[in-house]
């Protein structure tokens, strides 16, 4: 299974080369899974429906959310109705949606996708571990579901790489996200696990992780009030991670960074 994971989308430069761009990259890659995260999609802060539609109507499978999850009120009405947007796994029973998707792809093959937040330095969420192990308790790597993948939106690179670790030969994927820069650690993990601290972000990377610049620099500089940071509106670089994965496994062969336009080198991943 090919399977390509984008990082935060950050305001309308990043959806934008994302509806722009994917057609053709799902087709260049012959890609089977497509996954991002949509948390700041809507002008940095959260997500609309309408939005997550945009991007759907791109060939974007699946959507997975984070910290910035009900930004948007009409998302806590809407998330329910639509399975494919999936928050964190760990908010407490009772809350909208669900923290997981199983993916029908091509030739019968199933993909379970998973949203999971951290603790150390975010909101204190039900212990992500026991969550995440609770699940892949009810499903079996190359048995029950051909891939596993799951989005880490985690503060602290600690914690992101213990979720691997624990998780490797039980996933295909472990993917950072939140933090909006990309590590240079994609690897596959001894058990067989595809893995990245953070995936980066789909947006101006002339800013502060997405923000523009000034309104950012003053909350650091002065320590007073000021204006909320807008989303600069720069030419996007496209920052993910694609992982090619063995159907009879699940486990990952092959690991490459995916960099399209922008200030970052553009690459395409030799598969």
């Amino acid at each position: 299974m090919r399977i390509l994971f984008l990082g935060d989308i950050i305001g309308r430069s990043g959806r934008e080369a994302i509806v722009a761009g994917l057609k053709n990259w799902r087709s260049r890659l012959a890609l089977d899974l497509v996954v991002v995260n949509g948390e700041n999609a809507s002008h940095g802060y959260g997500l609309s429906p309408a939005i997550a539609q945009d991007l759907f109507d791109a060939g974007v499978d699946v959507i997975t959310l984070g910290n910035h999850a009900w930004d948007r009120r009409d998302m806590i009405g809407h998330i329910d109705q639509t399975p494919r947007i999936i928050r964190p796994i760990n908010y407490p029973p009772g809350t909208p949606g669900q923290g997981s998707y199983i993916v029908e792809v091509s030739r019968g093959r199933r993909a379970l996708v998973v949203n999971v937040m951290g603790r150390i330095f975010m909101d204190p969420l039900d212990d992500p571990f026991r969550c995440v192990n609770d699940l892949l308790s009810r499903h079996r790597l190359g048995m029950t579901v051909q891939a596993v993948v799951v989005d880490i939106h985690a503060e602290a690179t600690s914690e992101k790489m213990a979720f691997g670790h624990v998780l490797d030969g039980r996933a295909s994927l472990v993917i950072g996200t939140h933090t909006h820069v990309p590590t240079a650690d994609h690897r596959i993990l001894a058990g067989g696990t595809a893995y990245q601290t953070d995936a980066g972000m789909c947006g101006d990377y002339d800013s502060v992780i997405g923000m523009g610049k000034s309104a950012s620099i003053h909350k650091f500089v002065r320590k007073m009030p000021g204006d909320r940071p807008q989303p600069a509106e720069g030419v996007a670089s496209i920052c993910g991670l694609m992982v090619e994965t063995d159907d009879t496994t699940g486990l990952a062969t092959k690991v490459a960074p995916f960099r399209q336009g922008g200030l970052l080198a553009s690459n395409w991943p030799d598969f």
